[in-house]
């Protein structure tokens, strides 16, 4: 395949990113430039753009270190990236403690124990878990969680904590309301439905 076949197809990635490869064929058709839906598939790869959201981040990437001014289209096409990011659950956060997860699993039965869970918090920034063994799924343990482990950990490091997402409001509000009324912490809690 001749250069300016594949620099014609990888400008019409960036260029029209949401085109897939039969369309960008098509069009490229128009231009006088032929190369089939397969050939472009193959130069997409070869460049690392065979889906809508690495074109997308090659656009995004073009635009910042060339400083162009991207096209209606263009704008469009990140606009809904964007939008379904967010519909995703895709979070952006600012700083370590700007949002943590805390979640509680079943780890499964021990003999002689009983039933074992884990009680999980991670920073959603910087990707760090704290993570406590317990035999009981209560408030009292996702309380001590807290206490014992995050914010200890946040306090030690200067790190400020403003949001806890959790999917249940019943062992989050417990702690809630028993960390904000022994300390100067406090939160916004976030509440999410499990997905069916």
């Amino acid at each position: 395949m001749d250069q300016a076949t594949e620099d014609a197809a990888v400008k019409s990635a960036t260029d029209f990113p949401a085109y897939g490869q039969a369309r960008t064929s098509n069009e490229l058709r128009k231009l006088g430039v032929f190369v089939s839906s397969s050939g472009v598939r193959s130069i997409w790869l070869r460049h690392d753009l065979a889906n809508v959201k690495t074109r997308l981040k090659a656009l995004q990437t073009k635009v910042t270190e060339k400083g162009g001014i991207p096209t209606e289209a263009q704008v469009q096409a990140l606009e809904k990236k964007k939008l379904d990011d967010a519909a995703c659950g895709e979070i952006e956060t600012a700083h370590p403690g700007h949002l943590g997860s805390q979640d509680t699993f079943s780890v499964g039965t021990l003999k002689g124990i009983g039933r074992v869970y884990q009680q999980t918090y991670i920073d959603t920034y910087c990707k760090v878990a704290q993570v406590n063994l317990y035999t009981a799924k209560t408030p009292i343990t996702a309380a001590d969680l807290l206490n014992d482990r995050v914010l200890p950990f946040h306090e030690e490091h200067d790190l400020p904590m403003l949001r806890i997402m959790t999917d249940r409001g019943l062992t989050i509000a417990a702690v809630s309301t028993d960390m904000t009324s022994n300390s100067s912490w406090q939160s916004t809690i976030l509440i999410t439905q499990r997905p069916r």
